[in-house]
């Protein structure tokens, strides 16, 4: 077996890729869709009849079969015309292999979410998480997973709500907790008019690399905390100009170097460390 698979060329592993690619990306077209439970169904009784043929030597059976594909494929096109007529429609919009568009949009609900919480004068607290993991402030809070949509995100601060109190935790396209509690910054620097909201955000900012944002309850002004450094007074664009540029900088930074220097624990290589962590903690202070 290992000398066959050692004898494999370039071109063999080339199409054992495109093949994997194209199954996975059908896969995922069909999950969760009327059309994938009748390919579930129509794909059993098909390997039901083959095996029947092998065990018991249906002839007939099996040249019906082998004549059977065919009449397979027209029934397929048929069967998963809507399907198929989706998966063309955003194969054309270009969003199929399209890198980093999950986040992109994520981002943009996140702006419209914060928006309509200012102006209607709702606080709020929103950490989008980044590459430093905040389970333990997850466990806080209550598990949600939910798809990040702007009005779900929102109705989580809407007053006299359960977890209208607490802090959400959001992860990519996903709502990962809400009601979570923040750890408060005991910084001496920071303004005593602050409320439990900012502080909170400005605690876990310290701890982690999350990017932190709030919403005033009494003025509906916006703030965005990032590295323990906390922005106040701005807009939706200027949010998201700034999350935009986290978000660039984290694709920039290849996954290599980040483990490389983690691993490094020579003095220069802390040294290194340090001097980075400060660059882009200058980087955070412009952009916010």
């Amino acid at each position: 077996m290992w000398a066959g698979i050692s004898s494999l060329g370039i071109n063999e592993v080339v199409q054992v890729v495109i093949l994997w690619l194209a199954y996975y990306h059908i896969f995922l077209f069909f999950r969760g869709t009327r059309g994938a439970q009748a390919l579930v169904g129509l794909s059993a009784l098909i390997l039901v009849l083959i095996a029947l043929t092998q065990l018991f030597n249906l002839d007939a059976l099996a040249w019906i079969l082998n004549r059977f594909w065919v009449v397979l494929g027209f029934a397929l096109l048929v069967i998963f015309q809507p399907e198929i007529r989706n998966a063309l429609a955003e194969l054309g919009k270009g969003r199929v292999f399209a890198l980093g568009a999950d986040n992109r949009t994520a981002i943009d609900n996140v702006i419209q979410a914060v928006e309509y919480l200012a102006e209607h004068k709702i606080g709020a607290l929103i950490a989008i998480e980044r590459e430093v993991e905040t389970k333990a402030v997850q466990e806080t809070g209550i598990h949600l997973g939910a798809p990040l949509i702007p009005e779900l995100l929102s109705s989580i601060f809407f007053p006299h709500t359960p977890l209208h109190d607490g802090g959400a935790i959001v992860n990519g396209n996903r709502i990962v907790a809400a009601g979570c509690v923040f750890p408060l910054s005991q910084s001496m620097d920071l303004q005593k008019t602050l409320g439990t909201r900012h502080r909170a955000a400005v605690g876990l900012s310290e701890e982690s690399d999350a990017a932190v944002v709030v919403v005033s309850e009494e003025t509906g002004s916006i703030s965005v905390c990032y590295r323990g450094r906390l922005s106040q007074g701005i807009d939706g664009g200027r949010l998201k100009r700034f999350l935009s540029a986290l978000h660039k900088q984290s694709l920039s930074r290849s996954v290599w170097r980040r483990v490389q220097s983690r691993l490094d624990l020579t003095p220069a290589g802390i040294a290194e460390s340090e001097q980075q962590t400060a660059k882009e903690n200058d980087r955070g202070g412009q952009g916010s």
